[in-house]
């Protein structure tokens, strides 16, 4: 698509990149990302995706704009209080860039929606803050071939990911990392054990920096590696995570072989 003079001076610094250029460019607002969870992750990834100009992004959230909220979600306002969060977002959006169709999910993602939802994606940023929607996100793009990219952040400490283990070969899923959700209450959620505001900015914009990737096809994709942040000692660790063979869904026997188990 030939871009208007107007799109030529917005995403001036993009097209200035020898990697994205005005084809690049180009290519990012016709692609479509749907992202889960619009809070302290999602809220980062949805901004600076749509300032990138990716042409559609969807947005799964179930909740409202609650005021202990602000502290990290920079979509959400003072002024939103009470108003659903994707609708939060959607005015957001439209204040920063008319580019971009953001589509509202008031929903929360379960076994019965997610394959309709993802279907309509190019890419899939998990935002979540739970891992039964963090092991679903991950069967169910296996199954449908669609790119995940997970972030997770809890008290000063993120990890961030990219899952394309439908490709096979060196890449791994999120099971080959945790093979199962942990019990309940053995590991606390934010809500429980508080989280850094700042730090929901840090690993979600590393977030839509991976998922701008893969959408571009350059640089050097996270899968195949776990990218662990510590905000309290200022050190980045990235970790060589192989596929495991023995993985219930993406291993040599696998023993999942469709999202039954997220239905009970």
């Amino acid at each position: 698509m030939d871009l208007s003079d107007v799109q030529i001076e917005r995403y001036a610094r993009h097209i200035l990149l020898p990697e994205v250029g005005g084809a690049g460019q180009s290519t990012l607002l016709q692609s479509s990302v749907l992202v889960i969870g619009a809070g302290g992750l999602g809220s980062p990834v949805v901004m600076y995706l749509a300032a990138a100009g990716v042409g559609k992004i969807g947005v799964v959230d179930d909740d409202s704009v609650d005021l202990s909220n602000l502290q990290r979600q920079i979509l959400h306002t003072t002024n939103g209080l009470n108003l659903a969060k994707v609708y939060s977002a959607k005015q957001a959006v439209e204040a920063l860039n008319p580019d971009v169709e953001l589509v509202p999910y008031r929903e929360r993602l379960d076994a019965k929606n997610v394959e309709r939802l993802i279907a309509e994606y190019d890419l899939v940023v998990d935002g979540s803050d739970n891992f039964d929607t963090r092991f679903l996100l991950n069967d169910a793009c296996f199954f449908a071939s669609k790119t995940l990219v997970s972030g997770a952040i809890l008290r000063f400490e993120g990890q961030i990911s990219t899952y394309k283990a439908y490709l096979g070969n060196a890449h791994h899923c999120y099971r080959c990392v945790f093979p199962t959700p942990p019990k309940p209450g053995l590991i606390p959620s934010c809500s429980e054990a508080g989280v850094f505001g700042a730090l929901a900015g840090v690993v979600g914009s590393a977030q839509a920096v991976e998922a701008l990737k893969e959408l571009l096809g350059i640089g050097k994709s996270l899968s195949g590696y776990l990218l662990i942040y510590d905000g309290l000692d200022t050190i980045w660790r990235k970790v060589r995570v192989r596929p495991d063979p023995s993985c219930p869904l993406c291993g040599k026997a696998a023993t999942i072989h469709d999202l039954k188990e997220h239905s009970r």
